[in-house]
């Protein structure tokens, strides 16, 4: 089986979440809003799936696998929903003129969240497209977690590797400054995957355009008037409208991925005794 050890990989990720969400998040857990809850929960669900997933195809537990492989279809579209949250959050305070801050940075944060919602969406369609290639469905599966790890990542940067912002930005584009090496971090380690089996490195191939896109475009879009004017926009939008959006977008992926995967060459018939 491929990739022996991505459950240390992606318990890696997990402590940076823990890391650079323990200030905001973890610490004033009782006070923080229900779409930071929703989202904390599928995300991290999303990676202990992961690591089961992994653990137990390598110790040959086919069930285990298959149990916790029909579960992701319930909480996928929650994953979705739940980064959807965040960007209705965002567009809430933006709409409500909470100050400087939340204009000049949060549709740069909400851009950044459509991003990596399609590269989830592709990422896991591609993942099931391929379920029958070992390598390459368990590379997409793989990727994902480098999707959303600018997020914890530039936060540690912040607090703790300032040295590492070689940017050097003033203001709030020093949080930008850290996403974007965040992200050109995880894409180096990803296309070192990929030059290690050309082959089958697609899966870190499209992620790493991912990472790259929503590096770039989150650096350069802060304080942008007519981003915040198609943000503000947005926000007019009912919850309960792009809520079902996210998650009828999260049930087709799981759907045509399913479908898209070529069905398993029948076994030639034994012929009947004379």
């Amino acid at each position: 089986m491929p990739y022996r050890h991505a459950h240390y990989y992606v318990g890696f990720v997990l402590l940076v979440i823990l890391t650079g969400f323990w200030a905001s998040y973890f610490a004033p857990i009782g006070s923080v809003p229900l779409a930071f809850h929703v989202h904390a929960v599928t995300a991290m669900t999303w990676l202990g799936f992961l690591i089961v997933q992994h653990v137990s195809i390598h110790r040959r537990m086919n069930a285990l696998h298959r149990q916790v492989g029909l579960a992701s279809f319930a909480l996928f579209p929650l994953l979705i929903v739940g980064l959807t949250m965040i960007i209705n959050f965002s567009a809430d305070r933006l709409a409500a003129n909470e100050g400087e801050f939340i204009a000049y940075a949060g549709p740069s944060f909400a851009i950044g969240m459509v991003i990596a919602i399609v590269a989830y969406l592709t990422l896991f369609y591609l993942a099931l497209k391929n379920r029958r290639n070992v390598k390459l469905h368990a590379g997409y599966m793989l990727a994902t977690p480098l999707i959303l790890f600018e997020s914890p990542f530039s936060r540690v940067m912040g607090d703790y590797l300032p040295w590492m912002n070689v940017i050097g930005s003033e203001g709030p584009q020093a949080i930008f400054d850290t996403i974007a090496i965040s992200d050109t971090l995880a894409t180096i380690f990803a296309l070192a995957l990929y030059f290690r089996d050309r082959k089958n490195g697609a899966p870190w191939l499209v992620a790493s355009a991912f990472m790259m896109t929503q590096a770039v475009v989150m650096w350069v879009t802060p304080g942008s008037a007519a981003v915040r004017e198609i943000f503000r926009a947005y926000a007019a939008v009912p919850d309960a409208v792009t809520l079902s959006v996210a998650a009828l977008l999260g049930l087709a992926a799981c759907w045509f991925g399913w479908k898209a995967a070529p069905s398993r060459p029948r076994r030639p018939e034994m012929p009947a005794a004379a």
